[in-house]
């Protein structure tokens, strides 16, 4: 869809809410008048007002919608906020069902609530803010506010000298084929493996001696990739070895290793993370069907997640994670059923449902896979939070993505005391991030009254990590200093 501007240059805002709305269309900025499927979004200042207007066509429909704001109120933020409701209202005249998320377009739609309770709102106050002013369904107003009541419980526990620990592995048996994320296959790249994990120890060790001179203490470690199980024993084992020379975990609540592919799991491997400090782990199964792992290409079967997940529970693991993924390619209800009944006798801890999302970078991009039916992947989406509450469990962060089928949602589900840190902070950016590892981003978070945030990214090119890893030791020299 095309998208034309009159009167204002806020692209973004207005562009990320037509490629929410319209997922299955590619969205195209122009600049001159056109006849096809678009909008355009329009901003006029008069003597009292400023107005905002959007007409969007599409198939043959037209709607058109005009929002105004008083010129004294007129700050940005208000102002991005009033071209996102000129359009949604504009656009819902021309969709054939109501957008769950409203006007929203962020990824984080939490944090508005977060931020009104924080501030001194109520539930039904937040509750409010999501609805009236931005859309939103009843449905997902509450499932925001649940998972605000638990980033609130997250920055009670928190001081102010308090952070987390990132440890990158960007490396997988093989790329699944929805994966954009920066790592790279075992079968293509896997010389790149022990030099990658020599740099690393040397970033660890430059990194631990960095906190310990800034006062800041770590309260989350959460080691994450890629698949961080794509080590064998003998590297994990000096891996974690490393982590407990160079950094002080005496005040660490939560220490979370990725183990993902249940492929790279067995029982040594297991104890090994146990040993070495772990206090929870994520075995992701993604589906229970074996034809639909094989067609996204996960080399491993349902009986393997099964075997893995028991051994996690007989070395000790007391706080196992698990995900799947709403909408992969070739899935239907019945074989989306029986993972969840597959979930609900493991019983873990905690569950995350995603909603699959067609990244750019993605095989599934690259090869036009179209996004998965709305309809069946909301009843999915549905299912796994029955299932969750079903364990006695409640949201407690979720988030979106662009291109993702049914405007739906990422939820992170979890027992009693068993939500994880990490995911909150890092959603909700409540608490400052130190990453070592290619592709890793640390991040300073500044409890000014307007939230100021300062990044430091380590580049994601593994070969390039390994030659310039001093480099990136010291990029977050400025965010820590003491």
């Amino acid at each position: 869809m095309k998208l034309l501007l009159r009167g204002h240059t806020e692209r973004y805002p207005v562009e990320q809410l037509q490629m929410q709305l319209f997922g299955n269309e590619p969205s195209e900025f122009v600049t001159e008048e056109f006849e096809e499927d678009g909008t355009i979004s329009s901003l006029s200042r008069g003597k009292l007002y400023l107005t905002a207007t959007a007409k969007v066509r599409y198939r043959g429909k037209t709607g058109f919608a005009a929002r105004r704001l008083p010129l004294v109120q007129a700050d940005v933020r208000r102002t991005r906020r009033l071209l996102q409701q000129s359009y949604y209202l504009a656009a819902i005249q021309v969709l054939d069902t109501v957008p769950p998320w409203g006007a929203l377009s962020g990824v984080r739609p939490t944090k508005l609530s977060t931020k009104c309770m924080l501030e001194g709102g109520s539930e039904r106050a937040a509750k409010k803010l999501l609805e009236q002013t931005y859309f939103v369904t009843p449905e997902r107003s509450r499932l925001c506010v649940d998972a605000s009541r638990h980033t609130l419980e997250a920055v009670r526990l928190s001081e102010p000298t308090d952070l987390s620990v990132y440890i990158g592995i960007p490396f997988c048996p093989t790329r699944c084929s929805y994966c954009s994320f920066v790592s790279e296959s075992i079968e293509r790249f896997g010389a790149f493996l022990p030099p990658y994990l020599a740099a690393l120890h040397r970033e660890i060790e430059y990194t631990g001696k960095l906190l310990r001179a800034s006062g800041y203490h770590i309260r989350s470690l959460y080691m994450g990739g890629g698949t961080p199980t794509t080590l064998s024993s003998a590297q994990m084992q000096a891996l974690l070895a490393a982590i407990h020379e160079s950094f002080d975990l005496s005040r660490c609540l939560e220490f979370t290793v990725e183990g993902g592919r249940p492929d790279t799991l067995d029982r040594e491997k297991l104890q090994v993370i146990k040993n070495g400090g772990a206090t929870r782990i994520s075995i992701n199964p993604q589906t229970m069907a074996d034809d639909v792992l094989e067609n996204v290409g996960r080399k491993h079967t349902s009986a393997q997640t099964l075997e893995a997940f028991h051994q996690a529970r007989e070395v000790g693991f007391e706080d196992i994670n698990m995900d799947v993924i709403t909408g992969l390619p070739g899935e239907e209800m019945p074989q989306f059923e029986h993972t969840m009944d597959e979930i609900r006798r493991l019983a873990p801890d905690s569950l995350t449902v995603h909603t699959l999302a067609i990244k750019r970078s993605s095989r599934l991009n690259l090869e036009k896979y179209p996004l998965p039916d709305g309809d069946l992947t909301a009843r999915m989406v549905r299912l796994g939070g029955e299932t969750a509450r079903a364990l006695g469990m409640k949201p407690y962060y979720l988030y979106r993505q662009k291109y993702m089928a049914g405007q739906q949602q990422n939820v992170g589900y979890a027992t009693a005391g068993n939500a994880c840190l990490y995911n909150i902070d890092m959603m909700e950016e409540t608490g400052s991030v130190i990453a070592v590892g290619a592709g890793a981003i640390s991040k300073r978070v500044f409890p000014d009254r307007e939230l100021r945030i300062e990044r430091a990214p380590n580049v994601t090119n593994v070969a390039v990590y390994i030659d310039r890893v001093a480099e990136m030791a010291r990029r977050k020299e400025h965010l820590f200093h003491s």
